[in-house]
């Protein structure tokens, strides 16, 4: 059982109702509690709480939390999978880049919705908080922090999908809502916006956290140090990279290091054990959405938004075959006698795992027939478990599940759910965030220590991967980086190439690109070779100045009299 604060108050559908799609700028938690009707400390706290369970009430329409459909199938990493192209079909049109109407399809427009409730949720919390005096309420401050660092993360999350979005504080009235344009900022003073909530939880933050799943000062400096790493890459109104800000960049080095210099956080010893229940929460997790089973409610707190991505044939799980890594992203983790990744000839033809080299992190992101699955030598993945093979290939996705026999584990009709964790920020990302910084700012020899700590690591994370008779299914060979040749131009393409291999399936892989500048060369030159292996790619197409943000719901542009601005392209 899972004992964490979060969810000891409110359980998302008891306390809280839903909401129309017209009213979500104006959404507080309804029912027992709002704002309105409550000014005590304890009530106040209850919100707060609302507010924590907000940012995780999502679910396979509509996520907040994973990215699978936004960031991982939209880019080279994975196919949408499930019984064929007409199987939900809208992840189908993420995948081709056909979503060139704003009224087509409902989950974006959902996302939409539900982060907005996540930022009304904080600040009906902050309205309360407000209105308390530190004698009524100690902790005032602090919470008054954790409010805005959470409504500083749903803002990110908004402008990292939709990039033009109407900023929300809890001192707007209704009628000024209304009035709140999705264009009322630039694109650098919007990010801008958002920071001065993250910033807000630095100065207002301990540094430590009694209970599990708050935020703290720390989580707050890696959160500042992802959107500046985001603004610093600068973009006109179609969305091209212009440049690189430095200054940006500086800051970034700057909060970085004060969560590595903290001492608070490490990697795992192990990649496997930020993708298992048993060992969430760990030193590497600096952020993580809470999620509980076994608490005293029906099924739980449990996560269903990839609840689609098990395993279609095997008998212990049965649905649903979403989320198939893509023979690109396979080939990506083959490695050369150095033991360093194949940068240009890796895609030339599909790995052998019988032959070649390979990056250890391959057997803990993909199933691969007669490899290990999900650290179950027990159990190994079979190709008769995917179950479209003919269409997307015998690949299958793995981070995101959890054993059948793990007591995180729930199935609830044929849709599985999960009580772990899903992280916002690791230090891994940290640690990759400073290297990149470091490297756009032409001191590429302090990123290499930062990325091999990486590589080191992965290296070392094979105990979990042994066959029943002792053996490994792949031959792995990782090495780490030498600093002769490494070059700005080196570094930064070693940079890119961690981070994918690093964050496979997570769903940084497209936001990355969009960020960088490369999207429409990178994905172009993916589907090129990508739709003679999987004919079900013929017609997909990145449009450059279009592709890069999902459209602004059509609904929301109505419902606004066109206050809002759609983006380019749609």
């Amino acid at each position: 059982m899972k004992t964490k604060f979060i969810y000891s108050i409110l359980m998302a559908g008891g306390l809280l109702t839903a909401t129309s799609c017209k009213d979500y700028l104006d959404y507080e938690p309804k029912g027992l509690l709002s704002s309105e009707n409550t000014k005590s400390a304890s009530s106040a706290e209850a919100l707060a709480t609302a507010a924590y369970a907000g940012i995780g009430n999502d679910e396979m329409i509509g996520p907040m939390t994973s990215m699978w459909v936004y960031g991982s199938v939209r880019s080279d990493d994975a196919y949408k999978g499930g019984g064929g192209v007409s199987d939900v079909a809208e992840i189908d049109f993420y995948e081709h880049y056909n979503l060139t109407r704003p009224d087509l399809g409902s989950m974006h427009p959902f996302t939409w919705e539900n982060f907005y409730k996540a930022i009304s949720r904080a600040n009906a919390a902050l309205v309360s908080l407000n209105a308390l005096t530190e004698a009524e309420f100690p902790l005032k401050q602090t919470r008054i922090a954790e409010m805005r660092f959470l409504r500083g993360h749903s803002h990110f999350m908004l402008k990292m999908l939709f990039k033009n979005i109407p900023y929300i504080t809890e001192n707007l009235t209704s009628e000024d809502i209304l009035k709140t344009s999705n264009v009322e900022f630039t694109n650098d003073q919007l990010w801008n916006k958002i920071g001065e909530d993250f910033q807000f939880a630095i100065d207002n933050l301990p540094a430590k956290q009694t209970q599990i799943g708050r935020a703290n000062k720390l989580s707050a400096a890696a959160y500042l140090a992802k959107l500046r790493l985001y603004q610093a890459y600068e973009q006109d109104d179609t969305h091209k990279v212009t440049g690189i800000n430095k200054t940006r960049l500086q800051e970034v080095v700057t909060l970085t290091q004060q969560v590595i210099a903290s001492g608070q956080y490490s990697l795992q010893p192990d990649f496997a054990e930020n993708f298992i229940a048993e060992t969430e929460n760990g030193p590497e997790s600096i952020f993580a959405i809470q999620y509980s089973i076994n608490d005293g409610t029906a099924v739980g707190r449990l996560s269903y938004v990839t609840g689609l991505n098990y395993p279609h044939g095997a008998p212990q799980y049965g649905c649903c075959g979403f989320h198939q890594p893509s023979q690109s992203l396979a080939n990506a983790y083959k490695t050369g006698t150095d033991g360093l990744p194949l940068f240009d000839t890796y895609n030339d033809k599909n790995v052998d795992f019988a032959t070649e080299t390979v990056d250890t992190r391959v057997d803990h992101t993909i199933g691969i027939d007669g490899h290990v699955y999900k650290y179950d030598a027990t159990k190994p993945f079979s190709n008769s478990w995917i179950r479209d093979p003919g269409v997307y290939g015998s690949f299958h996705t793995m981070k995101e599940q959890q054993l059948a026999t793990s007591a995180s584990y729930h199935k609830e009709g044929p849709f599985i759910g999960s009580s772990k964790n899903i992280d916002v920020l690791r230090y891994d990302d940290v640690l990759l965030m400073q290297a990149e910084a470091y490297i756009e700012l032409g001191q590429q020899a302090m990123a290499l220590p930062l990325i091999n700590q990486i590589r080191k690591r992965a290296a070392n994370s094979t105990s979990r991967l042994k066959k029943k008779d002792g053996t490994f299914a792949s031959k792995y060979n990782v090495k780490e980086y030498a600093a002769t040749g490494w070059t700005q131009d080196y570094a930064r393409k070693a940079l890119q190439w961690e981070r994918r291999l690093e964050f496979a399936t997570e769903s940084p892989r497209f936001f990355d690109l969009v960020r960088w500048g490369i999207a429409e060369k990178t994905l172009n030159a993916y589907l090129e070779k990508e739709k003679v292996r999987r004919p079900f790619l013929a017609t997909a197409k990145f449009t450059a100045g279009r592709d890069e943000y999902l459209p602004i719901p059509q609904r929301e542009i109505s419902f606004t009299k066109g206050l809002y601005k759609q983006n380019p392209g749609f």
